[in-house]
C-alpha cells in the first residue's frame, strides 16, 4: 500500500465504524497565540474535549497536517521529520477503550496486513499516591487480542528497569511516557483540566539490522525496551483515554469519558516496508531521485550525503506546506521558522553542490504528489515555487557576505563568538563555515561555538516565552475582549482600505492585540484613525454578537468572511456582530468572544502599524 492508500484506508475504516471524516486544519492556529503551529491531531480538538459541542457530532476522524518546528535539528536522522500527517479518531463522550483497542487492532493486522508478531503496547502503570489505577483494562484488550492471533501476550511492568522479558508483549509505563493531559503529568495540572491514561502501539524491527549488526548498543543504556531510542522499536500510534478530572479532593471520573488517538501516517508506511528509515516510504521517491539528478549523488550513498538529502527532503516538503497555508518568510514566528528551513535547505544543497533554483523544482515534485489530498497546493504551485526561488536569491547574497566576512577572519581558529556571529548575522551554519574553514587549514572550536549557540537560543526561548505568555487559549476576560476586537478591526479595514484586506495571522495576549492583514501599502494616519473612530463607534453602539453553526454553502451565501471546509467540513461556525438586519461584521470564527461590543472596556487604538512580508501589514492595537 502506498502512504495514501494508507490515508484511504484509515478514513475509509472509521466512516464505517460511524465517523464524520473532516478535513485537515490549517498549519497556522486560528487565533491561538501560544504556538506558532498545529503540532498534532489534538490540537484544533481541543475545545471540543473542553466542553464545546462538535457541530458534527460525537464520533469524528481526520488526517491533520502537522508540523513540529522543534524538531528542525533532528531532522537527518531516519526517523525525524518537521512535517507530518496525524491520521487521527476521536470519541467526544461516546465509545471508549472496548471498542478503540479492537477497532485498532482491526485496522492494523486486517486492513493494513501488519503482522502482529512485531506488534508491541504500552500502558499507563497506575499512580496510588494521586488516586489514579492501573489501566489493567487496556492491558487484557491488547492480551486477548494477541491471543486471537496465536501471538505471544505476556503483560510486564518495570521493563525498563528489569529488561523485557521472554513473551512480554505489552508494558506499563509511568505518567511520563503514559499520560495525556495539557499541563503535562498529574502533578502539573490545575483544578478543573481533563486528562488520562493513553496506550501506545509500537513495530518491532528487530533486534538486528538487515547486515547483522545490533541495534541496540551501550550508547543507548544498559537496557533496550519499546521506549528505548536505539531505533529499534518505533512508536507508530497513541490512544488517549480522557476519563479523569483534577478537582481540590484529587482526581475524579469524568461522566463522559473521551478517546483521542493520533497515529504518525509516514510512521505506519515504514512499519508496512518495514524499514525504519521514514525517507524510504514512496512519498519521498521521486523528490530523491530529482535531487540525486540534480547533484549527482546517491540517497545511501555515504551517512553524511544521506544526513544532507534527508534535510534537504524534509525541509523543503515542510515549506511546501506552510508556504500553502499562507505563511511567507519572514524574521518573526511562523515566517522565522520557513526562513530557516528553505536556507538550511539551501546550505545543504550547496555541500551537495546543488545548483541554484533547484530546490522549487523538488518542492514541485512533492506538491504534484500531495495536491489531490490538499487542493490548496495544487492552486498555490506557483506560489509556492516563487516563495522558495526569491528566497534563495536574498540568501545567497547574504550567504556571499557571510563567506567574505569570514575570508577575513585570522585564524588558524575560529572561535564560538566568530561562528556564532557569522551565523546570525549572515546566517552562516557552523557546518559551512567549517568547510570553509577546513579549505583554508582553519579549525573551528566547535564546543565554543555550541556554547555561544546555547546563550542564543536561551534568549530566543526566553522572549518567547514573554511573548506568549497568557494566551487565549486560557480564556481569559481580557483575551476574549481582544478576540472580539480583532472580528470589529478586520472590518473596519475593508471598509477603509478595500475588500482585498483579508486576515493572515493574528496574536492576542491580555495586554494587546496583533493583526495581520493583506494589504500593499504603509497605511496613513488618516486612514489609521478613521479604522479606530470606526471600531470605537461599533464599541460604542453595544452590538449583539452571536453565533450560528451553517453549511459552508450557506456562510459563502450570507457573505461571511473565512476559509470555509478547512476545519469543519461542510458544517462551520460563524460570528455575527451586530442584528440581521443591519450587521457589522460576518465572519467565520471558532470563538470565544463577548456577547455584546460594549462589553470591551477602553478605546480601541492603534499603537503600530508596519510590514511583515511583502502584501502583508500588521497592526498592534490596545483597548485603553
Amino acid at each position: 500500500m502506498s502512504t495514501g492508500e494508507i490515508r484511504k484506508a484509515y478514513l475509509d475504516f472509521f466512516k464505517e465504524k460511524g465517523h464524520v471524516i473532516v478535513p485537515s486544519a490549517s498549519l497556522v492556529p486560528e487565533n491561538d497565540p501560544t504556538t506558532l503551529f498545529t503540532g498534532s491531531g489534538m490540537q484544533p480538538m481541543l475545545q471540543y474535549f473542553l466542553g464545546t459541542k462538535h457541530p458534527l457530532g460525537k464520533k469524528i476522524a481526520d488526517s491533520q497536517k502537522s508540523f513540529r518546528s522543534q524538531d528542525i535539528e533532528e531532522v537527518g536522522d531516519n526517523r525525524h521529520t518537521t512535517f507530518f500527517e496525524m491520521l487521527g479518531n476521536w470519541s467526544f463522550g461516546d465509545y471508549f477503550k472496548r471498542d478503540q483497542i479492537p477497532w485498532m487492532f482491526e485496522f492494523l493486522t486486517e486492513k493494513l496486513k501488519l503482522n502482529p508478531e512485531n506488534l508491541y503496547f504500552t500502558c499507563f502503570r497506575g499512580n496510588e499516591l494521586l488516586g489514579i489505577e492501573k489501566d489493567e483494562l487496556s492491558a487484557k484488550l491488547w492480551q486477548e487480542l494477541l491471543k486471537s492471533k496465536g501471538v505471544t501476550n505476556g503483560i510486564q511492568d518495570f521493563s525498563e528497569r528489569d529488561g523485557m522479558k521472554d513473551g512480554a508483549r505489552i508494558f506499563y509505563y509511568d505518567e511520563k511516557k503514559n499520560w495525556w493531559s495539557r499541563s503535562g503529568v498529574p502533578d502539573n495540572m490545575p483544578e478543573g483540566e481533563p486528562g488520562g491514561p493513553d496506550s501506545e502501539m509500537f513495530w518491532d524491527f528487530g533486534p538486528s539490522t538487515s547486515s547483522g549488526q545490533a541495534r541496540h548498543t551501550p550508547d543507548f543504556g544498559a537496557i533496550c525496551h519499546v521506549n528505548c531510542d536505539c531505533g529499534r522499536f518505533l512508536e507508530i500510534g497513541n490512544n488517549v483515554f480522557m476519563e479523569y478530572f483534577k478537582t481540590d479532593k484529587g482526581f475524579e471520573r469524568l461522566p463522559a469519558p473521551n478517546v483521542d488517538f493520533g497515529g504518525g501516517l509516514e510512521r505506519l508506511s515504514a512499519a508496512l516496508r518495514n524499514d525504519p528509515d521514514v525517507f524510504n516510504i514512496d512519498v519521498f521517491a521521486p523528490a530523491i531521485l530529482a535531487l540525486q539528478n540534480a547533484t549527482g549523488k546517491k540517497y545511501n550513498e555515504d551517512s553524511e550525503t544521506t544526513r544532507l538529502f534527508r534535510i534537504i527532503l524534509d525541509h523543503i516538503r515542510g515549506s511546501m506546506f506552510l508556504i500553502s497555508d499562507g505563511v511567507t518568510p519572514s524574521n518573526t514566528d511562523q515566517g522565522y521558522v520557513l526562513r530557516r528551513l528553505i536556507r538550511r535547505s539551501i546550505t545543504s544543497g550547496r555541500r551537495l553542490n546543488l545548483k541554484e533554483n533547484k530546490l522549487a523544482d523538488i518542492a514541485e515534485t512533492f506538491a504534484s504528489l500531495y495536491k489531490d489530498q490538499y487542493p490548496s497546493i495544487g492552486e498555490k504551485i506557483s506560489v509556492i515555487s516563487n516563495v522558495i526561488t526569491e528566497e534563495e536569491k536574498r540568501f545567497r547574497e547574504t550567504l556571499e557576505k557571510g563567506i567574505k566576512e569570514f575570508g577575513l577572519l585570522p585564524g588558524p581558529v575560529i572561535s564560538g563568538p566568530q561562528s556564532a556571529l557569522l551565523y546570525q548575522t549572515y546566517g552562516l551554519p557552523v557546518e559551512v563555515t567549517e568547510e570553509l574553514a577546513r579549505e583554508k587549514g582553519f579549525v573551528v572550536d566547535r564546543a565554543a561555538d555550541e556554547e555561544e549557540m546555547e546563550k542564543h537560543q536561551e534568549l530566543s526561548r526566553a522572549g518567547s516565552d514573554k511573548k506568549f505568555k497568557g494566551g487565549l487559549s486560557s480564556h481569559g476576560d481580557r483575551e476574549v475582549q481582544y478576540h472580539t476586537a480583532t472580528h470589529l478591526l478586520h472590518q473596519a479595514l475593508r471598509i477603509v482600505l478595500g475588500e482585498h484586506v483579508y486576515q493572515k495571522g493574528s496574536n492576542i495576549t491580555p495586554e494587546r492585540l496583533r493583526f495581520d492583514f493583506s494589504h500593499g501599502e504603509k497605511m496613513t494616519d488618516e486612514q489609521k484613525k478613521n479604522v479606530e473612530d470606526l471600531v470605537n463607534q461599533k464599541i460604542a453602539e453595544s452590538l449583539p454578537v452571536f453565533r450560528e453553526e451553517v453549511s459552508s454553502e450557506e456562510a459563502r451565501n450570507m457573505g461571511a468572511i473565512g476559509l470555509f471546509g478547512e476545519k469543519y467540513g461542510d458544517v462551520v461556525s460563524i460570528y455575527r456582530i451586530g442584528s440581521l438586519d443591519s450587521q457589522f461584521s460576518l465572519e467565520f470564527c471558532g470563538g470565544p468572544h463577548v456577547t455584546n461590543t460594549g462589553d470591551l472596556k477602553g478605546t480601541f487604538k492603534i499603537v503600530k502599524e508596519e510590514a511583515v512580508s511583502q502584501g502583508v501589514r500588521r497592526i498592534k492595537a490596545v483597548l485603553e
